[in-house]
């Protein structure tokens, strides 16, 4: 991968302010729709079935988030991926608490079977349990058992590039340490922050970004997943760095929003931490 991809894929999301449908859950809508500013897209939320066609039509790209599983909210979703897919659309699916229930497992499957995904992106359990591994679950938290580190990196990539293949999608499995892959490559990023994990809604603003990212590099959606993967992982960095003991989880939350606004392309690539596998 040329060094300059990821500013070329910022820099795209910026010019062409990619407007993106968002069904995603309840209780981080809100975040999703302000990351979706802050990167530079534009934003779009309806799970009504009698909308959601209409919405999809308007839109460059769609986002599917089961973490607040309804039965409209899924009718919802089937409506708009099919539009999405035969619109040629791309979609990211977020399989929020895939393995913690049978609901959430069968619609994370059944959306990825029947209609276009364009990229996966969930923790390892969740995408564990929608390639039909065995895993087990903490909700919507990684289970330590399948959390990726340096001893099983490799194998983490492997399995990414395999349910990749299987999938013909994107994968990002985020966690500690994040994998980006394709059937044919894999790459681990190392940026971030543990503060990320301690508000609600990080990883389904990363998806939401993702959507952003998916629509202005649809040509290259490896690269602009990677991008958007590590520019949230960067955005959680500076975050961190203005923390001061007088703060707290709130303040975190408003610094990572602030953080990928004032984000640009030089940054990320300066402080991006990417290696191939």
């Amino acid at each position: 991968m040329k060094e300059f991809a990821l500013k070329a894929a910022l820099d795209e999301v910026r010019q062409s302010v990619p407007l993106v449908h968002c069904i995603t859950n309840y209780v981080t809508v809100n975040d999703c729709a302000n990351a979706l500013l802050a990167c530079g897209g534009s934003p779009i939320m309806s799970d009504e079935p009698l909308d959601v066609e209409d919405i999809t039509s308007i839109c460059g790209g769609l986002v599917l988030n089961i973490g607040t599983l309804n039965a409209n909210t899924i009718q919802g979703m089937r409506l708009a991926a099919a539009k999405a897919t035969q619109l040629g659309h791309p979609i990211v699916l977020d399989p929020v608490g895939a393995g913690a229930s049978a609901l959430r497992t069968e619609t994370a499957s059944e959306l990825l079977d029947a209609y276009g995904i364009s990229v996966i992106r969930g923790n390892m359990s969740e995408v564990r349990a929608l390639a039909g591994a065995s895993s087990t679950t903490r909700g919507v938290d990684v289970d330590p058992g399948d959390v990726v580190t340096e001893d099983n990196l490799a194998e983490s990539a492997a399995f990414a590039r395999d349910v990749a293949k299987r999938a013909h999608a994107v994968v990002a499995i985020t966690g500690a340490i994040d994998i980006v892959a394709t059937e044919t490559d894999a790459f681990a990023v190392r940026n971030g922050s543990a503060l990320m994990g301690k508000i609600t809604g990080a990883g389904c603003m990363l998806s939401a970004v993702c959507g952003a990212y998916a629509v202005a590099g649809q040509d290259a959606l490896l690269e602009a997943t990677l991008a958007a993967v590590c520019g949230m992982g960067v955005a959680g960095e500076m975050a961190a760095a203005r923390m001061t003991p007088a703060c707290g989880n709130g303040s975190f939350r408003t610094y990572l929003l602030d953080a990928l606004f004032n984000m640009d392309g030089n940054a990320l690539e300066k402080h991006a931490k990417v290696e191939q596998l």
